[in-house]
């Protein structure tokens, strides 16, 4: 036993070490547990030894303290369960284990009332049942806020009703207020025929490919004078047109104000609610995304009188790569440490094998971390469980700890399944689910139960006692020490903690620190002691205890007189002696193979009914090595029931890289499933995990290979699960084996550098024999992006599937120092193709550009500052066709020579073998990746040694792979390209005409003509440049240009008059002839009169700048062609809309028709059904009534992926359809416009 008085404590930041150096007093119990002369004790059961350095006097012992205030007799455990209508019921909540119900009935108005509880999850439908209103009448959901942004709708652009009290809303839909708002030839048959079958195919092919995005509804938001509200058309939502309007919607506002919600529709039963920000510009629509957040609401639901939270419940969790450490860890401390909240969250359903609990709830000080436990009731009630356990157990998938730096990991245990409301558009009330997910909420839920009472009763809340009374009254449900990895330190008992609650009202809210870190070492810092295969020799540790007070303690009358008296006391042999920190060996040597937990506590001497002031967990896992050649491991014969875990502790041997294991169950009736877990623990890495989920239908053997790392001890585990069998009174039996096998690689990552050489691999066997057959493939292109103001810009050649790499933000939730990452990626007209967060995935997007914005939160904004430059990696997937297969080969030249191709070998133990890998040659690589870009793959070496001998060789199996990239280097450059050797021949005095000429078209080219004297000033300067260069056609189609591009002013009808005019003069401007003769021009089948001359090849070799120079001219007149059709029908289009003509008609037959007359000459130069030239094809039919062949033209191009998608084409599409009649497309497609066409940005 050793006194320790405490002397002045001070607040968080500022605290010395706990131990004072001459008060610290040592004393050994009489029953001669511990030494002090720095002798072992014999004998392997109990062989560890803990000790302190240097050694003290003794002094006698004061017996003041036993372990039965701390953990719970087994007599006090529940009895065995028989199942009723009442325990039943009582089981689809469960309540009694952890003693809920006895509270209550001590207690009844300690409901829970006075006591907030905040729910981080999936979100909560206000309208499932139960959270409606408490016990007394007041509601029970005080605020419902989205966190994510997904459901933010900008609301900035004002509008105004018309005399009507009609608005126009973002969809276009007319909307009315509530007054109490405020306010033929046979061809032409065939061809009308032809048309029919267009439509019917498109209705065809509109049926295959119909994708539902979700309804489009407009939000109006206002200010009534009192608060904002809002309003939502959901008319798209309902079946019959009277239904959903706006005008009969009840308007919201924020939902903490009045506590009310709206329901989407009948159909889909989803209620939302609103809330409104930066004055009316934003409005939150707030919906749950799972039935989860509800059902932990549901089971943890709390009277809310008052705007302050007390309890926050999150269940979720994930693997991380440091413990109690992040931005979240730091905030949670905060909200825990200055404001008294206290946090719950789930451990995780990572079980059942050892450190596997979930950050944060698992791996995080400041949490209450919970794990889920099954009692006979849940199993017999809840589950239907033919016949339950005897005992209550935790489930199986349960997270276990300690965590990677030595924390116990699970704080206590809680009923971890229910039958708890669930969302309304589930249809169903009430659901059954379990998890720690569930465990969570229902410690939460007696938690408010505590808080409740503490309220009435006048106690202060503090987390820190809240804590420690669940802590030291919670009731163990096995004695083995090593279960509290399991179960923590027991099933949490609501009553008992409330009596230690009062009885601790009148002592400091204080918490003890643990600092623990290898002697002689500042770092690491850890919070408990893990030795995992390092067993050969003992090891020296400091501890240092830090009392923690909440940060508005008062130094005066709460730190400044704090002291405690406390004695050390641990489960095993102990010798402590510490001048100023306290030095403790651990002595694993004698300790049997196998799993050891310890712990070393404190006890307040005055009052050791308080039980462990804080506790030092030691958890010792000696391995066990394989023997033989290859290295083996087997057990036969293991016997296993429902819930029975088996755990073995593998040295694994130095070279093995993987595992082969085999499974063989018998000796059972009915099927048995089976958890198969193996966990390897690296520093400054998340645990590497292994897991497969098996079912025995019939006694079989089953195989399985894991990848594993060499020189690190790996837990094996087997697991039965806890449901499996339980109504069979035959156990099962399990014979396992494990074969460990390995081919030692030089490097683990090759790189080749772009170059043509190749990359030496040598590789070699430590363990037995090994097949070597190594095998690397290129699948993914990895390219490069700059950002700014954390916007990332990149294009596509074609389409393709991509995912975004951040590589310094990626994979990490909690353990980083930023609150949030979330990007977007969005095309040109802002439409949104992928948003995402940490954990990046692919998504397949069309060719096109794109552009990437990134959203990070720190409070320190010179941090993210620095954060401005951020290297992004666009990731591709290649096609298959696209995949580069890479050879091997013996010789460092043989990818030139063709010689020494290495295919296979026979890799003995020690014996080493190289080979070469060499780089792609450049007519395999991919035409949508550019230098710079990195080439992505894998390499794997060796093969499974299971398995039929034929089915490797056709079929060989690798058991691991390794990454390789290739880096793709520049072109080489042809200096020669682009050189016109022709100039040459030239005297100086025409290249400097040719020089002013082109000068003065770039000129011309370069004009404003915005204003009127601007278009003036550039009409003027094209008549004289006519006048200077008449018939030169490319000035004339720069003038045509020109006119496209300019405004056109309101006068339509003059524009596109002009734009014929300067189309002809572009189309007289070129000798047809020539040109014709030059490309050997096809007549239009449908002319008739054209002469057949027209089809002789005029020639088949021209100088190359003669073909540029009519290829350049044959484009000039196509495009005067095209753009003077278009400028007819719109004319054509203007004349009927003056004469009152629904729709422009063609002109008869009988007479001229310019327009037709244009589309036959266009058609003799090129393929109108081309995608630049194909809408003057579209206007055609369109104009001839044949709709069906414009929508199918039409619906070509817009599925073109050479350009973004343009919002006139879609316009068009919804035109056609109209006048076809299909008024269903027509709606489907406005709506598909709001998604292709954002009005504005995303919104966060």
């Amino acid at each position: 036993m050793i006194d320790v008085p405490l002397y002045k404590a001070e607040r968080l930041s500022r605290l010395p070490s706990l131990l004072h150096p001459t008060d610290l007093i040592l004393a050994s119990p009489p029953s001669s547990l511990f030494s002090y002369d720095g002798r072992r004790r014999a004998g392997r059961g109990s062989g560890l030894i803990i000790r302190a350095m240097p050694s003290s006097p003794c002094f006698a012992p004061v017996p003041i303290f036993s372990e039965e205030t701390v953990h719970t007799n087994k007599s006090d455990r529940p009895a065995s369960f028989h199942l009723n209508e009442s325990t039943f019921l009582a089981s689809l909540m469960p309540k009694k284990e952890i003693g809920a119900d006895r509270f209550l009935e001590s207690h009844p108005s300690y409901d829970g009332r006075g006591v907030v509880i905040a729910i981080f999850d999936s979100g909560v439908d206000p309208a499932a049942a139960g959270l409606q209103v408490t016990s007394d009448g007041k509601p029970k959901l005080l605020d419902i806020l989205d966190c994510t942004g997904s459901g933010d709708v900008d609301t900035s652009k004002v509008v105004k009703t018309d005399v009507d009290g009609y608005i126009t809303g973002a969809s276009g839909c007319h909307l009315k207020l509530h007054l109490k708002y405020p306010k033929t030839e046979d061809s032409k048959l065939k061809r009308v025929r032809e048309d029919l079958q267009i439509k019917l195919d498109f209705l065809r092919k509109q049926d295959e490919s119909y994708d539902d995005r979700g309804p489009i509804i407009d939000v109006v938001v206002w200010n009534d004078g009192d608060f904002w509200r809002v309003a939502i058309d959901t008319q798209s939502f309902e079946d019959g047109p009277e239904n959903g309007k706006l005008a009969d919607f009840v308007p919201l506002t924020n939902y903490r104000i009045e506590r009310k919600y709206g329901i989407f529709s009948k159909l889909d039963a989803c209620s939302f609610v609103t809330n409104v920000y930066d004055e009316g510009n934003l409005v939150s629509i707030v919906t749950d995304c799972s039935p989860h957040g509800t059902h932990v609401a549901g089971i943890a639901s709390a009277f809310h009188p008052e705007n302050k939270c007390d309890i926050i419940n999150m269940s979720y969790g994930e693997p991380t790569l440091l413990p109690d450490y992040g931005r979240f860890v730091d905030l949670v401390n905060e909200v825990v440490d200055k404001h008294h909240l206290i946090f719950i969250s789930s451990a995780g359903n990572n079980g059942p094998a050892l450190s596997t609990v979930g950050a944060p709830g698992g791996t995080s000080s400041c949490v209450v971390g919970v794990g889920a436990y099954v009692s006979p009731a849940m199993a017999s009630g809840a589950h239907c469980a033919v016949e339950p356990p005897l005992e209550g157990i935790e489930y199986t998938w349960s997270s276990r700890g300690p965590t990677a730096d030595g924390d116990l990991g699970v704080c206590v245990s809680a009923p971890g399944g229910a039958v708890s409301p669930v969302p309304t558009w589930t249809l169903q009330r009430r659901m059954l689910m379990n998890g720690t997910s569930m465990a969570s909420p229902s410690a939460c839920g007696g938690v408010a139960l505590l808080i409740s009472g503490m309220k009435a009763e006048g106690i202060p809340v503090s987390p820190y006692t809240v804590r420690k009374a669940l802590e030291n009254t919670a009731m163990a449900i096995s004695d083995l020490p090593a279960e509290k990895l399991t179960m923590g330190q027991g099933l949490m008992q609501v009553d008992r903690a409330y009596g230690y609650i009062q009885q601790s009202k009148n002592l400091p809210s204080i918490c003890y620190r643990v600092l623990i870190s290898p002697a002689g070492k500042t770092s690491p810092t850890l919070r408990g002691i893990y030795l995992r295969g390092a067993c050969q020799q003992a090891t020296e540790w400091t501890i240092q205890i830090e009392p923690r007070f909440h940060e508005e303690a008062s130094n005066l009358e709460e730190l400044a007189p704090f002291e405690e008296c406390i004695q050390l006391r641990s489960t095993e042999k102990l010798i402590a002696n510490a001048p100023e920190y306290l030095f403790i060996v651990i002595d694993p040597t004698n300790l049997s193979d196998g799993l050891h937990y310890h712990e070393v506590y404190g006890i307040d001497c005055k009052a050791p009914w308080r039980g462990p002031l804080f506790r030092v967990p030691i958890t010792i896992i000696k391995p066990v090595g394989p023997l033989g050649q290859p290295p083996l491991l087997s057990y036969s014969n293991v016997s296993f029931s429902p819930g029975h875990i088996e755990r073995r502790f593998i040295a694994v041997p130095a070279g093995a890289t993987w595992a082969e294991a085999t499974v063989r169950a018998s000796g059972f009736d009915t099927a048995r499933r089976f958890f198969i877990d193996t966990v390897q623990i690296f520093p400054l890495k998340r645990p590497i995990k292994w897991e497969s989920v098996v079912t025995f239908s019939s006694p079989s053997l089953k195989s399985f290979v894991i990848p594993v790392k060499g020189g690190i001890t790996m837990e094996l585990t087997i697991a039965q699960f806890w449901s499996s069998g339980i109504g069979s009174h035959e156990s099962t039996h399990v014979d396992f084996e494990i074969t460990f096998h390995g081919i030692c690689i030089s490097r683990e990552t090759v790189v080749l550098d772009g170059s043509e050489a190749s990359a030496r691999l040598e590789v070699k066997s430590l363990l037995a024999s090994e097949q070597l057959i190594p095998s690397a493939t290129l699948t993914k292109a990895m390219s490069l992006s700059h950002s700014y103001k954390i916007l990332y810009k990149f294009k596509l050649d074609e389409g393709a599937e991509v995912k975004p790499r951040i590589p310094l933000l990626n994979n990490r939730i909690y353990d980083t120092k930023f609150e949030s990452q979330f990007y977007t990626i969005s095309d040109a007209n802002k439409r949104i193709y992928a948003s995402g967060d940490v954990y990046p995935k692919y998504v397949k997007v069309p060719k096109g550009e794109y552009t990437l914005q990134l959203y990070i939160r720190h409070e320190n904004v010179q941090i993210l500052e620095k954060m401005r430059q951020l290297v992004l990696f666009i990731e591709r997937k290649l096609d298959r066709k696209e995949h580069i297969t890479l050879n091997f080969f013996s010789q460092p030249d043989g990818h030139f020579t063709g010689n020494g191709s290495f295919k296979s070998s026979v890799l003995v133990p020690g014996g080493a073998e190289a080979f070469y890998v060499c780089p792609p040659s450049r007519e395999k690589l991919p035409k949508c990746s550019s230098a710079g870009s990195v080439l992505l793959g894998s390499v794997s070496y060796g093969t499974m040694a299971t398995g039929s001998k034929k089915d490797q060789q056709k079929h060989p199996q690798s058991p691991v792979s390794y990454q390789i990239s290739y880096i793709i280097p520049p072109s080489k450059v042809d200096e020669d390209r682009g050189k016109d050797k022709s100039d040459s021949n030239k005297c100086v005095k025409e290249r400097l005409e040719e020089e002013v000429r082109e000068t003065k078209i770039r000129l011309l080219s370069g004009l404003r003509r915005g204003t009127e004297e601007e278009m003036l000033a550039w009409k003027e300067l094209c008549a004289s440049l006519k006048a200077e260069y008449p018939k030169y056609t490319p000035l004339l189609a720069k003038i045509l240009d020109g006119l496209l591009s300019g405004s056109g002013g309101e006068d339509k009808i003059s524009n596109k008059n002009e734009i014929v005019v300067a189309a002809n003069e572009v189309i007289d401007s070129v000798d047809k002839e020539e040109l014709a003769k030059f490309f050997s021009l096809k007549p239009d089948p449908e002319d008739e009169e054209v002469e057949l001359e027209f089809l002789r090849v005029i020639t088949a070799l021209l100088l190359q700048k003669l073909k540029k120079k009519m290829e350049l001219t044959r484009d000039q007149l196509a495009e005067a062609f095209y753009q003077k059709g278009l400028a007819l029908a719109d004319l054509e289009s203007f004349e009927a809309n003056q004469a009152g003509a629904k729709e422009p008609c063609p002109l008869l037959s009988s007479e001229s028709d310019p327009f037709e007359e244009n589309y036959k000459e266009l058609k003799k130069w090129v393929d109108v059904k081309s995608s630049k030239y194909c809408m003057l094809m579209i206007v055609r039919e369109r104009r001839n009534q044949r709709l069906g062949n414009a929508l199918k033209v039409l619906c070509d191009l817009i599925q073109d992926e050479s350009e973004p998608p343009k919002r006139k084409l879609y316009d068009l599409k919804i035109q056609l359809l109209g006048e076809i009649g299909w008024s269903h497309l027509v709606s489907y497609e406005k709506q598909w416009l709001h998604v292709r066409f954002p009005s504005s940005p995303f919104v966060f």
